[in-house]
């Protein structure tokens, strides 16, 4: 099975080993045709709280590691 992996920008470090990541993405609207930006917050394990605010990450799919984090940082 293939996981997602994303690419966003970390907006949180303020939780233990845990990151807030924003992750845009364009996308046409279906009527009317213009290209519309969408922004969409994943948390994320951080596994050694490296991550500051303001970096470029990606995040890959995992099995649920708290009630609503499904991601982790892979670099």
């Amino acid at each position: 099975m293939l996981k997602k992996i994303y690419k966003g920008t970390v907006l949180s470090n303020k939780m233990d080993k845990t990151v807030v990541i924003a992750v845009t993405r364009l996308y046409q609207h279906p009527v009317y045709k213009k290209t519309v930006k969408r922004v969409t917050k994943f948390k994320a394990h951080d596994e050694n709280n490296k991550c500051q605010i303001g970096d470029i990450v990606r995040i890959i799919e995992t099995r649920p590691l708290s009630k609503e984090k499904r991601w982790v940082v892979i670099e």
